[in-house]
């Protein structure tokens, strides 16, 4: 068995299972299964990125504790004049 024949099989069955193992749905099962390998095999390969150097002037601290922001404070409003008579 090719490993693509198993990474078919390894699909139809992992779609079985998700659709709750129904019975008389294996060819369905299987077509989604080949689809998936196909399109697997033909999605370029991803390459792992190297993770740059952190320098110390870009790399803030993070403090241990998550300190809760503090509300702003409002301040009172004036009191209105009385309307001259």
């Amino acid at each position: 068995m090719s490993v693509q024949e198993k990474r078919i099989r390894e699909f139809a069955y992992q779609i079985w299972e998700s659709e709750g193992k129904p019975e008389g749905q294996e060819s369905r099962h299987w077509d989604m299964a080949r689809k998936l390998a196909e399109a697997e095999a033909l999605a370029p390969k991803a390459t792992p990125r190297k993770p740059r150097a952190a320098s110390s002037a870009t790399t803030k601290a993070k403090p241990a504790v998550a300190v809760p922001k503090a509300e702003p404070v409002k301040k009172p409003r004036a009191t209105k004049k009385p309307a001259a008579t």
